[in-house]
């Protein structure tokens, strides 16, 4: 079969036009048993013609190697069958031309010209000598005046038809086969495509879990730890001058620890079984979207029993009071029922104010403001400058938490914002609509 484009390239192994040695082989065999027979038949030819013998032998071994270009030159060898067809010379030679031309890609208009030229040629030269036959013999046929034509009729059909038809058959086939191969590269390569987009996907499913794996756990611990290194900071400062204090100090610290302990259980737990409810076997790993999923079921059974609602938001207010924030709790509008990732997401923000405020403005005023409007909930925390004498806790900070809370805002639709103020505070507002979830 032929090839196209780079695989063409790939597979031209042969000499000179040939693509294998194989066809060359085989196109000098046909060459060598054409030329065979047209010089056994130049002899009959010379002697017609008044030529030498050597002349009509060396004439038809010349022609009937024309098989050797029928590949490169498929009409230049039909052609020559033609022009040698009076010579009554070149029988292998029609019928291999007639064969490489229809399987060609030449377009079939040209294809009927020369095989009907082939066969008016073999027509005329078949009548002619049997006329001669007839002539010579001076006897009539035995079956009448209708044998001659018929003769030549069945002669010319049988040496151009079923090269023709079967050549027309083969260069089908091979173009449907051509066809079929290029749809399978065109296949295999969309395919590759996909898989690489899908490899895509995949990793930007893993990078997307690991994101939110981060987020969180971080919602759902770091809070409760910031308050705890707070308490334990003023537990440290208030030990020694008032023993009662310190005592309702590690009292909370102790809650707080548990509180975090808890939630940090539960999601670990969560972590190891995939699905919160049979244990992962050893052996299989977990797919990291899983994994994802697992950490995001347990914050929100953590979030589920504490009650992560915008109607704990005076508890969450109370913890930081009781550790040493001066906070101003202020609600506008009628509060109403909201969809649970709303509620959620507001409480997070909030609460992930707060416990910036703890970590670097401790000591400092803070204003959170709560508005329930028609179609949306805003929130705003708001501190004032820290305190020159406020102690330093030296609590840590990743940097993800203003990064995680826009996160949240933005998947439900709403707004973010957050940055210093003029007083030297800082500042963080978000919008969520109502109808979100």
């Amino acid at each position: 079969m032929t090839t196209t484009g780079d695989d063409r390239t790939t597979a031209m192994t042969g000499p000179w036009w040939w693509e294998r040695w194989r066809g060359a082989a085989l196109d000098a065999g046909l060459a060598a048993l054409s030329a065979l027979e047209c010089g056994a038949e130049g002899v009959a030819f010379a002697r017609d013609a008044g030529l030498p013998t050597p002349v009509g032998v060396a004439f038809g071994a010349l022609a009937g190697s024309a098989l050797l270009i029928r590949r490169r030159w498929p009409i230049a060898v039909v052609l020559i069958s033609i022009a040698i067809t009076p010579a009554q010379m070149g029988v292998l030679l029609t019928v291999v031309g007639l064969y490489t031309l229809a399987a060609s890609e030449l377009p079939r208009r040209i294809i009927g010209a020369l095989a009907g030229m082939s066969m008016a040629g073999t027509l005329i030269v078949a009548m002619v000598r049997a006329n001669q036959d007839v002539a010579e013999s001076g006897t009539p046929p035995p079956v009448g005046s209708e044998f001659i034509p018929f003769f030549a009729v069945a002669a010319a059909i049988g040496v151009t038809a079923p090269p023709v038809l079967l050549g027309l058959y083969v260069g089908a086939r091979r173009r449907l086969m051509e066809g079929m191969r290029e749809r399978a590269d065109s296949l295999e390569r969309e395919l590759q495509l996909l898989a690489e987009r899908a490899e895509e996907r995949a990793e930007w499913a893993r990078n997307e879990e690991r994101t939110r794996i981060a987020r969180e756990m971080h919602d759902v611990v770091a809070h409760r730890v910031s308050l705890m290194v707070v308490h334990a900071a003023a537990l440290q400062a208030v030990a020694r001058k008032d023993p009662e204090k310190a005592v309702k100090n590690a009292a909370l610290v102790g809650d707080m620890g548990r509180q975090a302990l808890t939630e940090l259980r539960e999601m670990l737990g969560v972590l190891r079984t995939g699905d919160g409810t049979k244990a992962a076997k050893p052996a299989e790993p977990v797919p990291l979207a899983a994994v994802g999923y697992a950490a995001a079921a347990a914050a929100s059974r953590a979030v589920d029993e504490e009650g992560p609602c915008l109607a704990e938001l005076d508890e969450l207010v109370g913890q930081s009071r009781a550790a040493g924030m001066a906070v101003d709790l202020s609600v506008e509008g009628e509060p109403r029922d909201y969809a649970a990732d709303v509620e959620q997401t507001a409480y997070r923000v909030v609460q992930e104010a707060l416990t910036n405020v703890h970590k670097h403005a401790a000591g400092a005023k803070t204003y959170v403001r709560l508005a329930h409007r028609s179609a949306e909930i805003a929130m705003q925390v708001e501190n004032e400058p820290p305190p020159g004498e406020a102690a330093d806790v030296r609590l840590p900070s990743g940097g993800n938490g203003l990064v995680g809370m826009k996160e949240r805002v933005v998947a439900l639709g709403g707004v973010f914002v957050s940055g210093p103020t003029d007083g030297g505070g800082f500042r963080v507002s978000a919008v969520l609509p109502a109808a979100a979830g």
